[in-house]
């Protein structure tokens, strides 16, 4: 019976979707390949009885495994792109997208902004309104290419100085390159989105022609426009940019304050640290002081010898001038029961001294003064420091061994 076959072409669709999906997670990519082709055949031999529209499938399964099988050409992949832009034209955009990225993927620019500006052309009724999303992203990327272009010809103009300058024409061709650019760029950056690759090109375009202004405000819309989704990045190229153009301390706090605040274990947390530190205001020093702790607090720094640095030097200066041990003493009170395990163990101070001896006497320090003389990570460094005859390691010790009464303060 007619709803017989139906059922049992559901589940034949699924069986095979299932096989196709196994088959991928095991990157089994020509065992995907057929039962694709299975699942084509069936469609293709059902197409009379129900109407299916499964070509959003049939493309990303198709575009995965062409991707990765050993087998395929790129001319091959272009033929089966083709075939998908036809297939709907609710995708057509996505589907011609995805096909730029292919392209360059594989070093073919030209051939890549070819398909942008084919796409860019491309309208059908109603369905041009309801992509227009689609067709921003196409007239982007088209921006990106023209930046592409721009760029070379600037590095080709610039190789020659003065001499390359003369060629009036290579000139006029990059400031073609650099209208184009500029306004596609423009455009989808104004839409409240994650757009960092098309900002920082922007960017470069204003700063190279002097408009330091527009740059600027393209950047603090980026970063403080609450439409946009919170993004550390945006505050990185505004921090940047401000210390390119040379803008004051203060400009540059505030900026990395942020970022503190969304990524506390961003890797600027170090230029934060220091600017916080050379302040002559005591409230801007303190956070300095937490800013490091808090950034140590990461895994991905455990053995960042610069950190260690900037840690066992505030920390040093506080011991020696008694001043404003609370401040130690807080951050300390929420690690003290951790910290120990996660940064200052016997095996850790066996491991830093073999490999960085600066990161070791740095921790040392610290570990020396945050946990006594008896510490493990103390004791294990400094003994092999003053077994290999460094004098630093000895003036480390005797440092350590003269204000250990401030650890006890410290510890409570």
């Amino acid at each position: 019976s007619s709803n017989e076959h139906k059922l049992n072409f559901k589940k034949s669709k699924e069986a095979c979707l299932n096989y196709i999906q196994d088959a991928l997670l095991q990157k089994q990519w020509k065992r995907a390949a057929e039962f694709l082709t299975c699942y084509v055949e069936s469609l293709e031999k059902d197409y009379s009885r129900e109407h299916i529209g499964p070509s959003e499938i049939i493309w990303r399964i198709g575009t995965e495994i062409l991707w990765h099988h050993s087998q395929s050409s790129m001319k091959e992949f272009n033929c089966f792109i083709e075939q998908m832009k036809t297939l709907g034209v609710k995708r057509y955009l996505k589907v011609c997208l995805e096909h730029v990225f292919h392209l360059l993927c594989n070093g073919q620019i030209d051939e890549a902004y070819q398909n942008l500006s084919l796409a860019e052309s491309w309208r059908f009724g109603e369905q041009t309104a309801i992509q227009d999303k689609e067709m921003k992203l196409i007239q982007a990327y088209r921006g990106l290419l023209d930046y592409y272009s721009w760029s070379k010809q600037k590095n080709i103009l610039l190789e020659h100085g003065e001499d390359g300058f003369s060629d009036l024409a290579v000139e006029q061709e990059m400031h073609g390159y650099f209208r184009k650019a500029a306004m596609n760029l423009k455009e989808i950056i104004k839409i409240p989105g994650v757009w960092d690759v098309f900002v920082k090109c922007y960017v470069d375009l204003l700063e190279f022609y002097g408009d330091h202004n527009e740059a600027l405000q393209v950047l603090n819309e980026y970063a403080y426009n609450s439409k946009f989704p919170a993004n550390p990045n945006a505050h990185v190229y505004l921090y940047q940019f401000l210390k390119r153009q040379g803008e004051s301390k203060k400009s540059l706090i505030s900026a990395l304050k942020i970022l503190h605040d969304i990524v506390p274990s961003h890797e600027l947390m170090i230029d934060f640290n220091t600017m916080l530190q050379k302040s002559k205001k005591r409230k801007k020093r303190r956070l300095g002081l937490e800013v490091i702790f808090t950034a140590l607090d990461y895994a991905g720094w455990k053995e960042n010898a610069k950190a260690w640095s900037c840690l066992a030097r505030q920390v040093k200066q506080i011991v020696i001038s008694e001043k404003h041990l609370d401040w130690i003493k807080q951050e300390w009170s929420s690690r003290k029961d951790w910290w120990p395990a996660f940064h200052f163990s016997h095996y850790l101070a066996k491991r830093n001294w073999q490999e960085n001896k600066s990161l070791s006497y740095e921790k040392a320090l610290v570990a020396g003064l945050l946990l006594g003389k008896d510490c493990k990570y103390f004791k294990y460094v400094s003994h092999q420091g003053c077994k290999a005859q460094l004098k630093r390691f000895r003036m480390l010790k005797k440092f350590v061994s003269r204000h250990n009464l401030i650890y006890m303060r410290i510890s409570g």
